[in-house]
């Protein structure tokens, strides 16, 4: 493994270390320094270099496979993705049926009957369906178009009910602190992971911060306006437009004439969108906002999206919840209870 491999993490930060981990192998895929058919270092290498444990290393690698990015070669290694791996990448379900086969072949070898294990497959579904029944997260945000599209558009499996709530409602609402009170989850950001915290001391184990990208598609669209270009941004709220311009920012795009608004009278907007040959319009706002551009003026939607991994921890987080939830009830219940391995 290189000696002078850039990779460095921030071991401060909120953001988790598999995280980090996974964006950076990404970083230097996409960029180049780590080229397409390369073999990377293994889990056990590259956890000493960071100083990290291997299952924080290989939570990351699984994940970037699951992505098409690496793939791992039996008795050679891990390998950046070439074009035909990208190729032959399963679909999701070949790749269910892969697991299946064998799960069923070691049942076979132990003993059990085909109808066995159909009988006890099915029990173990309806156990999870169950586990995940009427289970609330309150999703805390400072910005309502985000708040709602979250609440929408995040899945997390049968009966998971997603609550919105604003951060400045928390601060200023009793009724809004009773709603995350009865939540069995606390979801936010990581911007607002340390003040959600202290608004809820009591939760500390119940609190979850999770990462936002924007979508690339959104990103592109925006590099690829000629230098100069004049644009509109419009937005519900002051704090969803210096997102989105921070990530413009990061995004290395900087010559841009963008203006903002955070207006709902239309008649104000449209006379704002004069002159305008794009307009960066956030989710909430953009039936709206279509109906009020010219022909010819482009109109790229801003979305973020939770990062993957970050919904696949919550995914874990929401059934490990409900097993820690459901041992205490059964210690509760008194000793005439059997507590099994409810996962």
């Amino acid at each position: 493994m290189e000696k002078d491999l850039p990779f460095e993490l921030e071991r401060k930060g909120g953001l988790p270390i598999y995280l980090q981990v996974k964006r950076k192998i990404n970083y230097l895929i996409s960029s180049g320094y780590w080229k397409k058919g390369q073999r990377l270092p293994t889990e056990r290498e590259l956890a000493a270099r960071l100083g990290v444990s291997r299952n924080t290393i290989s939570l990351a690698y699984r994940q970037l496979e699951a992505e098409g990015l690496i793939t791992s070669r039996q008795g050679r290694g891990t390998f950046v993705a070439e074009a035909d791996d990208m190729l032959r990448l399963e679909n999701k379900r070949e790749r269910l049926c892969r697991i299946i086969d064998v799960a069923l072949e070691d049942a076979l070898s132990i003993g059990v009957t085909l109808d066995e294990f159909l009988t006890v497959a099915s029990q173990r579904v309806e156990e999870r369906r169950q586990m995940l029944s009427e289970v609330r997260i309150a999703f805390i945000e400072c910005n309502k178009e985000q708040l709602d599209y979250f609440a929408k558009e995040l899945e997390l499996g049968t009966g998971v009910r997603v609550l919105p709530v604003l951060i400045d409602d928390l601060r200023n609402s009793k009724g809004s602190h009773e709603v995350v009170d009865k939540a069995d989850l606390i979801v936010t950001t990581f911007f607002h992971l340390d003040e959600v915290r202290a608004l809820f001391p009591d939760r500390g184990e119940d609190i979850l911060g999770i990462a936002l990208d924007p979508v690339m598609e959104s990103i592109v669209k925006i590099a690829r306006l000629p230098q100069g270009t004049k644009v509109l941004l419009v937005c519900i709220s002051e704090a969803f437009a210096e997102r989105v311009q921070k990530s413009i920012e990061l995004a290395g795009i900087t010559e841009l004439d963008i203006e903002v608004s955070t207006e709902r009278d239309l008649p104000s907007i449209q006379k704002r969108l004069q002159g305008k040959q794009a307009v960066i319009v956030s989710p909430g706002r953009l039936k709206e906002v279509a109906s009020l551009v010219k022909r010819g003026t482009q109109i790229i939607e801003f979305i973020y999206k939770p990062d993957a991994g970050s919904v696949n921890l919550l995914r874990s987080s929401v059934l490990e919840h409900k097993k820690r939830n459901l041992r205490q009830e059964a210690i509760k219940s008194g000793p005439q209870v059997a507590v099994g391995d409810q996962g």
